[in-house]
């Protein structure tokens, strides 16, 4: 299982240091987009991430805003590997995967925890599923996306998990089936440990 790690913030120098503080522990980072809209909150302007030339990096953006189509050429701008958007806020699913892999990039679809899994095109690269109510804040992990990980593994796909995954929870989760795991803060003592023991 992959352990990814997440960059939340809504001012660009914490993000920027968050990034540099992660340089050597991993290739993937989450960034998460927020406008204000879906949930509160706003995050750094997504396209401040060109100004990091480090070539090394794999971009997976978490789009948590209005009509995530709308910000597939902003993705790609920044080089973006994979990209994710709430299936809350779009109208069309299948468009948005199809615009996201016509780009050249993965196309993922995220659900929040209280929303039922239902519609998943084909195509979609990755499922991803939070474990909490998504956004700024602190929530903790919600035991019910377990079942949702056992259904998207059912249907075939690809799952990541984010959201309040520590230590203790970990194992449930990857038992239940995620192929990744998303992680903030607590990334660093997550991927240490977890690696260490598997």
């Amino acid at each position: 299982m992959q352990i990814i790690p997440t960059v939340l913030e809504n001012e660009w120098n914490k993000a920027e240091l968050r990034i540099e503080k992660l340089k050597g522990g991993t290739r993937w980072v989450q960034i998460d987009v927020i406008d204000g809209v879906f949930t509160q909150g706003k995050s750094f302007e997504l396209e401040l991430l060109k100004t990091i030339k480090d070539e090394d990096w794999l971009w997976d953006i978490h789009l948590m805003v209005k009509e995530p189509i709308n910000w597939i050429n902003k993705c790609a701008f920044v080089d973006a590997n994979r990209v994710v958007g709430q299936v809350e806020m779009m109208k069309n699913r299948e468009k948005f995967v199809k615009e996201v892999k016509d780009k050249g990039m993965e196309a993922g679809l995220a659900w929040d925890i209280e929303t039922e899994i239902a519609e998943i095109p084909e195509e979609t690269d990755l499922v991803l599923l939070m474990a909490r109510k998504a956004g700024f804040g602190e929530y903790k992990f919600e035991s019910g996306v377990i079942e949702k990980i056992k259904k998207a593994k059912d249907k075939g796909f690809r799952v990541g998990v984010d959201g309040g995954i520590n230590l203790d929870n970990i194992k449930m989760v990857e038992e239940a089936g995620a192929d990744i795991v998303y992680s903030g803060e607590g990334f660093e003592e997550i991927n240490a440990k977890y690696n260490k023991n598997n």
